[in-house]
């Protein structure tokens, strides 16, 4: 196996916030009263620091703990003097789209993605609909720390009278989301049956919204949120219920998303899982087709597939690889000047149409591949996976678990000839372990060498 090189940088991690914001169970990690103070920085930080009012804008998924969350921010940021806009349950990707459209400060996305109900999290984005920059993030840390040396030492005072921040009902900019959406597609999906699985999440009313406009069929599951079953089962971490579906109903496609909607997975007719880099192969294709994939490059993660490269090569189309997140991936794709790029995990990044990844561009991107085939057979033609092995390892102490694992992996590395990854989680604590070799018995022996090591430093 040949090794990779990768661009990228390493992710902001602090003691409250990972790479995809500050997540962890609600109530316990992820409180109300640290959601105020998050508020009340923003609103400091964009607002009363400049002597001028803040505009931020807010949505949530349907966690139960996500309407606590959502009112504590608001709080946080009225208190500060700034106004909090409200978009209710809706997307990461649309808040990320407001934010930059409607030109507001930042926005703020009360979820935590493909994690079970009882986590929670506050995704924090700057006016450019991207990922919050890292001072700033350093900057709320030191406050939620009791560390009030970048305020002068003092507080952030809270506002009154007049400079009291307000909210506002900001639904309406979701109904301009979805129309942002439908005005991707080139042409009608009728005739076309698709199933879609919203994860009982963000998604469950939008999805059904974008696809019956554009003239399909449509069968959802994952439909039915009652604030404790986002991910249960549904979703794009929980793709069989997806596959029984499209099986069952004898539909053309499938979409799966996470519980914010910035990941999509898709099956086909045959019930067959589409990968990430399935998708990125597809969609890099359809691109370069229409003359629109410029430099011919792909950004793609330190996980994707070695195959997937390999295939994309041979469609003299290259790839810049970089660490995991989406962040990164963005990142990258500014530096090399990539219009797509993704994770094997389904964030797929189009940057002509957003900054951050959106599950429902890709859906709407890979129909439109799908309707110029006349149907998704063919499309992964020249397409192959390397044998490759994943394992999530459940840990209490993500440092304490990781002692001397890196070391291990080195000699495995050599020994059994692999490409391994290990890596702790930045959203969960979990120890995240990927084998990519000549066979999938060797990629096995590798995760469960390494799972041992794991196991017993836990």
């Amino acid at each position: 196996m040949k090794s990779r090189r990768y661009a990228g940088r390493r992710l902001f991690t602090g003691k409250y916030f990972g790479t995809d914001g500050f997540r962890g169970e609600a109530g316990v990690t992820v409180t109300a009263e640290r959601a105020f103070k998050v508020g009340k920085v923003l609103g400091w930080y964009y607002g009363a620091r400049l002597g001028r009012k803040c505009r931020a804008v807010i949505g949530k998924d349907t966690r139960l703990s996500s309407y606590m969350l959502e009112y504590s921010l608001a709080s946080g940021l009225t208190s500060a003097g700034a106004d909090a806009h409200i978009m209710h349950v809706t997307t990461t990707p649309s808040v990320s789209f407001v934010t930059r459209c409607d030109g507001f400060d930042c926005g703020i996305m009360v979820s935590a993605s493909h994690n079970p109900y009882y986590d929670n999290g506050i995704k924090l984005l700057n006016d450019r609909g991207e990922k919050m920059d890292d001072d700033v993030i350093s900057v709320i840390e030191s406050y939620l720390d009791g560390d009030f040396t970048a305020f002068g030492g003092k507080d952030i005072p809270s506002a009154r009278g007049r400079d009291i921040g307000r909210t506002v009902d900001y639904i309406a900019a979701r109904n301009r989301y979805i129309g942002h959406l439908i005005s991707l597609a080139t042409c009608s999906y009728k005739g076309f049956r698709i199933g879609l699985d919203g994860a009982n999440g963000s998604a469950f009313q939008i999805a059904r919204s974008v696809f019956e406009a554009l003239g399909a069929k449509t069968y959802m599951i994952g439909d039915a949120p009652d604030g404790t079953n986002v991910n249960d089962g549904v979703g794009s971490t929980h793709i069989g219920a997806l596959c029984d579906l499209v099986k069952n109903k004898s539909l053309d496609i499938g979409f799966a998303f996470d519980g914010d909607a910035d990941r999509c997975i898709a099956v086909d007719a045959n019930g067959d899982i589409v990968t990430g880099d399935e998708e990125l192969f597809v969609l890099a294709n359809y691109l370069k087709a229409r003359g629109e994939l410029a430099h011919n490059k792909v950004v793609c993660t330190v996980l994707s597939n070695g195959g997937f490269i390999e295939s994309l090569a041979a469609r003299k189309i290259s790839c810049e690889v970089c660490d995991v997140g989406d962040k990164t991936v963005c990142d990258t794709m500014a530096k090399t000047g990539a219009v797509l790029g993704g994770e094997r995990s389904g964030h797929i990044v189009f940057s002509k149409y957003e900054t951050t990844g959106d599950g429902l561009v890709t859906a709407v991107m890979l129909m439109e591949a799908i309707v110029e085939n006349r149907g998704f057979d063919g499309l992964l033609k020249g397409y192959k996976n390397l044998p490759q092995v994943a394992v999530n390892i459940p840990v209490v102490d993500k440092s304490r678990a990781m002692t001397g694992v890196e070391f291990l992996a080195e000699k495995l590395r050599q020994e059994l000839k692999v490409r391994l990854i290990v890596r702790p989680s930045g959203t969960e604590r979990v120890i995240r372990v990927t084998a990519e070799g000549e066979s999938e018995e060797l990629c096995a022996l590798a995760c469960k060498i390494i799972q041992s090591k794991i196991q017993e430093n836990r």
